[in-house]
């Protein structure tokens, strides 16, 4: 028996973790990661598997190193604790693979601190090198020559993880996306063919997390709809799952604005219970949009960006976005422009980043070949307080700036908020989801869905304003929830608010944090991001290797 142990690291902050609203959630993380499980579910019959995720639990390195073989796993936001676990691991004399999305486009960071790396998929590579490890004939480096079939996946080991410390469960449909967004990872990683899941594997996998306790799912697909035809055939399966069981499970996810097209789509969304789509906007400029071949994002004969926002509000979707400031087009008037549209979209969570070019994509080739990146500082600050990028119009410290001052703006408690009132308060009535329309003919069901959203809606406002420090923040919460039972009395949507409450005062503490590690960051004149715009090519290099160098010793 081969004795394996896959860790996840702990993730920083960041927009997806709520990590500061975690314990108003009654979670010790947003929601697992299903890589690791998944890979638990394609180790052969006759190994041991343990799955440690650092986001809930510690790691126990003691343990780690009396395993056979360690894995992990990780983003670029888990990058430098990647490199401390290795590090770690390998002192410990363990045995260590790594796999996962930024070995995937950048594997010569981990040179020295693994013994195996995996780039890509691994359906396939997994199992091969665990029988060829078992013959002591494995090799350094694994790639899978073809894109998974998805119909062959496993439904993940979720009896591995403890499923009650997370706030979501995840499941995944589909991988890969058509469009060409020359900023975007996924494409390189995943394809532009999405490949699918049947419904059956689908259903299965819907069982499991309910019958781990999760009755909120986020679908992880990066882009839900990009084969329409099949996601209907998928939808339609699920709504049918749903109807059968009494409708139990909620659903978020993330699609393209081109969802706003299709009204059938749409209408199959919030029938299936999904009630929240993250879509990436990006931005309100349109040169930026055709330079980065973000053509579905463009204004078309079927409506604008804005108007196609509007229209999927208007079915009652709470839709969250991701902008990104420093494209080439952009110049100093693109923080106000940000600005309006945001305010204009009437979108409460709209994650902005600094542009960032992540190793692979046609962004990275394009930049490299014209001398405009610059990779020496870290890449877990790229795309907030710092970044790669050498911009066209804008140097980095005006961008990095200018971000944070528009983060600043957007969350400032009163802009958020007017925001979320324009639809849910001030706008038309939200039309009711498939869960809504089932429980009016079904008493019992309507019964206890009220009972438990009353309790969790009380327990999340008493742990906020536990929760909150500020006297002031938290009179402002008190005002804003109020005048949801004033204006429209409703449980489900003081619910509501008092989550975006929570969304909230995390975003809030994270520019905070933002803005001390920024100012950290300024006060080092060596730290080559702070670098100035249309520096040469030379001269970019020279000061990277000086500081390199400087880290080095």
């Amino acid at each position: 028996m081969v004795d394996i142990v896959l860790i996840n690291p702990r993730f920083r902050p960041s927009y997806w973790g709520m990590n500061y609203a975690l314990p108003i959630f009654r979670g010790a993380a947003l929601l697992p990661l299903i890589n690791l499980p998944l890979l638990a579910a394609l180790t052969p019959p006759g190994h041991d598997i343990t799955i440690i995720d650092e986001n809930v639990e510690e790691i126990d390195f003691a343990r780690c190193a009396r395993a056979d073989i360690v894995g992990v796993t990780g983003m670029n936001v888990q990058r430098v604790r990647m490199r401390e676990i290795l590090t770690e691991l390998k002192v410990r004399g363990a045995f260590v693979v790594v796999g996962g999305p930024w070995v995937t486009v950048y594997p010569q960071d981990f040179d020295g601190v693994c013994d195996v790396v995996f780039v890509g998929e691994a359906e396939e590579t997994w199992p091969r090198f665990l029988e060829e490890w078992s013959e002591g004939r494995h090799q350094r480096r694994y790639e899978q020559a073809e894109k998974t079939d998805m119909t062959t996946v496993p439904a993940p080991r979720l009896d591995l993880l403890p499923m009650h410390k997370y706030v979501y469960g995840t499941v995944q449909i589909s991988r890969g996306c058509p469009f060409m967004c020359e900023f975007c990872d996924i494409i390189v990683v995943f394809g532009r063919r999405p490949r699918m899941k049947t419904s059956a594997q689908i259903i299965v996998e819907l069982e499991n997390c309910l019958a781990a306790g999760k009755n909120y799912l986020f679908i992880v697909d990066d882009n839900l709809i990009g084969n329409k035809k099949a996601v209907k055939v998928i939808l339609r399966d699920i709504i049918a799952w749903q109807r059968a069981h009494g409708y139990p499970l909620k659903f978020a996810t993330e699609a393209s604005i081109d969802l706003a097209e299709d009204e059938e789509l749409l209408d199959l969304m919030v029938e299936a219970n999904f009630d929240e789509i993250f879509v990436g906007i990006e931005s309100p400029n349109e040169a930026a949009l055709r330079e980065t071949r973000k053509v579905q994002n463009l204004s078309d004969r079927r409506g604008s960006l804005l108007e196609k926002v509007h229209h999927i509000q208007d079915k009652g979707l709470d839709l969250w976005c991701g902008m990104i400031v420093g494209f080439d087009a952009d110049d100093d008037t693109i923080f106000d422009r940000q600005r309006r549209f945001i305010r204009e979209s009437r979108i409460a969570l709209a994650m902005i980043n600094v542009l960032v070019a992540i190793p692979k994509t046609p962004l990275f080739a394009r930049l490299e070949r014209e001398g405009r990146l610059d990779n020496s500082g870290e890449p877990a600050n790229f795309g907030t307080i710092s970044t790669n990028v050498v911009p066209a119009r804008l140097s980095r410290d005006t961008l990095c700036e200018g971000y944070l001052l528009l983060m600043r703006d957007v969350y400032e408690t009163d802009a958020f908020f007017d925001r979320l009132d324009a639809v849910f308060l001030y706008g038309k009535p939200r039309p009711p989801l498939g869960s809504e329309l089932y429980l009016r003919h079904d008493f019992r069901r309507r019964l206890k869905k009220i009972a438990w959203n009353a309790v969790e809606t009380g327990y999340i406002l008493v742990q906020l304003m536990r929760t909150v420090p500020s006297r002031a923040q938290r009179q402002a919460y008190r005002r804003r929830l109020w005048n949801v039972m004033r204006r429209r009395p409703s449980l489900s949507l003081l619910h509501f608010y008092a989550v975006k409450c929570g969304q909230h005062y995390h975003i809030d503490r994270l520019i905070g944090q933002m803005s001390v590690d920024r100012a950290a960051l300024a006060a080092d004149p060596d730290d080559s991001s702070l670098l100035p715009a249309n520096l040469p090519p030379e001269a970019i290099t020279e000061r990277g290797e000086d500081r390199r160098r400087a880290l080095a010793g």
